[in-house]
């Protein structure tokens, strides 16, 4: 089953890859390596998911935010791929940031939204290494804010 088949099966719908908002590229190829930009917390509506986890959003809402992330991360990589997923050798890594209250401890949980994503779309090739890191803010006050590397064939 292609990435493509994978994400219409699963009930998925990729949002529009946005352009950056400053003075940086969203998405770059070096050798077989295609490094994407971090992909802030965007709802399906286009709204920013705003708010400190664990002050003004529980993790389970986190989770959903690092979920729509990673759902911007592929809509960068099919861009970058010139619209064919099945250029994706594999996911690398996903560094996850979260805006967080300072006693939140469940960052992992949180980016498992994107991780969990990433591995039900592509099997296998989308295990990957990753980090989940605390911030007491990020841009435009969005929750989350995930970037990744891909391997390409």
């Amino acid at each position: 089953m292609s990435y493509e088949d994978k994400i219409n099966k699963l009930g998925l719908k990729l949002p529009d890859a946005k352009a950056p908002a400053g003075n940086y590229v969203a998405t770059k190829v070096v050798s077989n390596l295609l490094y994407i930009s971090g992909q802030i917390s965007i709802d399906k509506d286009g709204k920013l998911i705003k708010g400190k986890v664990g002050k003004e959003l529980t993790t389970d809402q986190g989770y959903e935010a690092a979920k729509r992330c990673g759902l911007s991360i592929i809509a960068q990589a099919k861009i970058a791929c010139n619209n064919d997923l099945s250029k994706v050798k594999s996911c690398i890594k996903l560094t996850g940031y979260v805006n967080s209250s300072e006693e939140f401890t469940e960052q992992p949980k949180v980016i498992n939204g994107a991780s969990d994503l990433i591995a039900s779309i592509f099997g296998d090739a989308g295990m990957h290494t990753r980090a989940a890191v605390s911030t007491n803010s990020l841009p435009l006050g969005v929750s989350v804010e995930i970037d990744a590397i891909f391997e390409l064939n």
